[in-house]
Parts: structure tokens; sequence; C-alpha cells
């Protein structure tokens, strides 16, 4: 089928429901680890309570594009189903989260709220592939960057904002300050609207051969072999960008577990009371602990905006690449490469920086973000068959949890503790493995995956 070239607005509507889910990603990755500590989680237990993120990733992102590939309404189209299916569990998680009396209770709504995420992200990668020809491809993706980096900016300041308007940014220990819950609800509307913005804006292609595609569907149930056999079949290019997706998202789960304990203390000096150390029953006692644990949430909010720069400095490099892969060509390999090699330079100057420029070390990262989140992509879509879209990109999502699921159990303890028991160490481990995956760049030698390629080349 040969696609039409589509306008910046079309790509624009087709993208906005990413908004809402980078409002979901943002408060996730900025403020869990606020409220599991907040909840008297301690530091060394914080990844371990994140592993809910990638192992329903794991779960769910290949199942999800296998059913999106075999799905066809004729309203809703292929993908937008699970848009809306996600779009209404995420915004309930969202709102619910902060409002969790316990830690066990947080965490399961980490789980309930990442598979929520899951299911509206991963056909929303399908469907740029789906509706663009692989001239628009980078085009597209790039696009979607600079929407998740408004929505990672917007979201990672919003306790700061509602907390300067008057909401509270206090509360009684084991509690989740008021400005935290306000800002969850108000990332839960945005999660609706915005996907259903999409939903209402945009079509999608029916199949090509519709009597086929029933046939196909009404084939007896081959969802395990068929996923299996994918793996086994799975193209070289797509190994390679695998390997280069590893280092980056050990980094980033890093980044999102470990921040906020690890830039609390070391930058601004304010790690969090650990309760057991105060005794509650003395006036005095308490009073010193709510001194040091708003001292913390401060710091916390500080962190949170800090964090959202590299929205800024992402959305920024999203500009960039749009007005210029909407007239040329880039070399994605390198494109990507540079881009990663900023990100770690940012994670190793943490060791160094101030709390006023702490932000300027985000906004590095904010390049690797914005390429993360758009040349694996360009250059994978270009490297596999259309037809098997959804469920190759579920398939490639392992290369994201894997490394998460192996932080979470233990390996960013691991690997930081061979540096020293301080927390910052862990954002020098991000540093190294974004540096890593940047050189992995080098094994990239597909000329369609670097590249578009003109189809009468």
């Amino acid at each position: 089928m040969k696609k039409r070239t589509l306008g910046f607005w079309e790509i624009w509507n087709m993208s906005f429901g990413f908004l809402g889910i980078q409002f979901g990603f943002a408060l996730q990755g900025g403020f869990m680890s606020r409220i599991f500590q907040t909840l008297g989680a301690e530091k060394d237990a914080i990844p371990l309570l994140w592993i809910a993120a990638p192992l329903t990733g794991l779960l769910v992102q290949p199942i999800i594009g296998y059913l999106s590939d075999r799905t066809w309404h004729p309203k809703l189209g292929r993908r937008r189903p699970y848009f809306l299916i996600g779009a209404i569990l995420s915004s309930l998680a969202l709102f619910f989260v902060p409002h969790s009396p316990a830690l066990w209770m947080a965490a399961g709504f980490l789980w309930i709220l990442d598979a929520s995420i899951n299911i509206s992200m991963e056909p929303f990668r399908a469907l740029v592939a789906d509706k663009l020809p692989k001239s628009q491809r980078s085009y597209g993706f790039v696009v979607q960057t600079l929407i998740i980096g408004i929505g990672t900016w917007v979201a990672s300041n919003l306790p700061w904002m509602v907390s300067k308007l008057g909401v509270s940014n206090s509360a009684d220990s084991g509690v989740v300050p008021m400005s935290v819950k306000v800002a969850f609800a108000i990332g839960a509307f945005v999660f609706l609207v915005s996907i259903l913005y999409t939903i209402f804006t945009t079509s999608e292609y029916p199949p090509e051969d519709m009597e086929e595609f029933k046939r196909e569907k009404a084939r007896k149930n081959q969802f395990i072999p068929d996923i299996l056999n994918n793996i086994g079949s799975m193209p070289l290019t797509m190994k390679k960008l695998g390997l280069i997706q590893f280092f980056s998202w050990f980094a980033f789960f890093t980044m999102w577990s470990l921040a906020n304990p690890a830039l609390t203390e070391h930058v601004f000096k304010t790690p969090a009371p650990v309760k057991s150390e105060y005794n509650m029953d003395i006036p005095a006692q308490v009073e010193a602990f709510n001194v040091v644990n708003t001292a913390f949430q401060e710091s916390s909010n500080a962190v949170g905006s800090a964090m959202g720069v590299y929205g800024l400095s992402s959305m920024a490099f999203a500009l960039i690449l749009t007005f210029y892969t909407s007239k040329r060509r880039i070399n994605r390999k390198y494109v990507h490469m540079g881009s990663l090699m900023l990100g770690g330079l940012g994670f190793l100057l943490m060791n160094y920086t101030s709390p006023e420029n702490l932000k300027w070390c985000f906004a590095l990262i904010g390049f690797a973000w914005g390429s993360i989140l758009s040349m694996p992509y360009a250059m994978l879509s270009s490297s596999v068959d259309p037809k098997k879209m959804g469920v190759i990109m579920g398939i490639f999502n392992m290369f994201i949890v894997i490394p998460q699921i192996i932080a979470a159990l233990g390996g960013i303890n691991f690997v930081s503790g061979l540096l020293g028991k301080e927390a910052i160490n862990a954002m020098t481990v991000a540093g190294i493995s974004l540096v890593i995956a940047g050189l992995c760049n080098l094994l990239i030698t597909n000329k369609n995956a670097i590249t578009y390629q003109a189809e009468d080349i």
C-alpha cells in the first residue's frame, strides 16, 4: 500500500496522546521513589520496589503488540482501542497512587499504573510506522519526541507549580504531601484527554486484504509460537539496536529509581529522615523530624523540577530535528551516538555540581532522552516486516525492560557498590552505561536503518 505524505498537524494529532502518556511516565519516574521514601522505604530497597515497571512491560507489550496487529474495529481501527483502554486504567491508577496509606499498596499501584501505560504506549509506536511512508519515519518519531519533551517538563514541575499556588508541601510522617496528590490528579486528567484527542482526530489504514486478514484472525491462536518464532528470526539490526537499548535503559532506570535519594543527599544535603532514629513520643523529636522531612520534601520538589529540564532539552532536540528531517535525511546512527554521549556526560557531572547548576546536567541528559525515544524506533521500523510492526515493537521493548529488571534485582546496588556506599555512585554508573550505549552504535551497518534510502535505489 502506498501511503500518502502527511502534514505536520496530521502527525501532531496522531502523536498528541503521547503528551498524556509522558505525564504518566514523568510523574511515575520523578516522584514514585519520593512516595516510597515518604512511606518508609529504605534507599537500597527502592530499585526492587520499582521492579513492577519492567516486569509489566515485559509481559504486556508483546501481548498488546500481537493483539493489535490482529485487531480491526470499524470505528476505532487497529491501535486506537488499546489507546482507550490503557488511558482509562492509567488515569484511575494515577489518581489513586499518591493516596496509598502503606508501602505495599503504593508498590501495587505502580504495577497497575505501568501495565496500563504500556497498553496505550506500545500501539502508539506502531501507529507511526502504520501511518507514515518510510521517508517520514524519522520525522514522525521526532514529532512524538517533541510532544514527549513538553509532557516531561510540565509533569516534572507539577508538584512545584501547585505548591507555589499555595498547596501544602508538608505532611505528617508517612503521608504524601497534598502538592503531590494534586499533581497526580492533574496528570490523570491530561492523560485521558490527550488520548481521546488522538482517537477522535486520527484515522487508520484498514488491512490491505481484508479477507486475508479475517482468515488470519480466524486461524487457531498461535500467540506463543508466533512470539517465539519472531524472537528466533529477529533481524541482526534489531539485535544490535537491542544492545544499545540495554545500556540506555539501564541508565535511565537508575535515574528514575535513585536520582531522588542520590541528589537530595549528595547535592542538596537533605536526605530523607529515618523515622526509627526519632522518638515520636517526644514533641521535640517530632518537631525535629518534621523539620528534616520538610527540607527533604522541598529538595525533592527541586530535584523534580531539575529533572523536568531533561524534558525541555529533549523538546529542543526534537524541535531542531523536526525542522531538519522535514526536508532532509539524517544519519540516525551518529545522531544517536552523539546524543547518548552527551547524556552520559550529564550523569557524570552530577558528582561535582551544585543545586543551582543541577539543571544543566539534566539538560545534557535530555539530548540522550530525545534520541532514545526516536532514533532506535526509526532505525527499527525501516528494517522489519510492516505487517508485523506491532508484535515487533512489542518484542523490541524486551530490550528496554530486561535491563531494568536486572537493575531492580540488585544490578544497580551491586555495580554502584563497587564504587562506594554513597548514593551518588548510582548516577556515575548511569553515565558510564550511556557512554557504552553510545559506542555500541558503531555496530549498526544496515544502510536502511542508518538513513532513509529512496525505493528506486
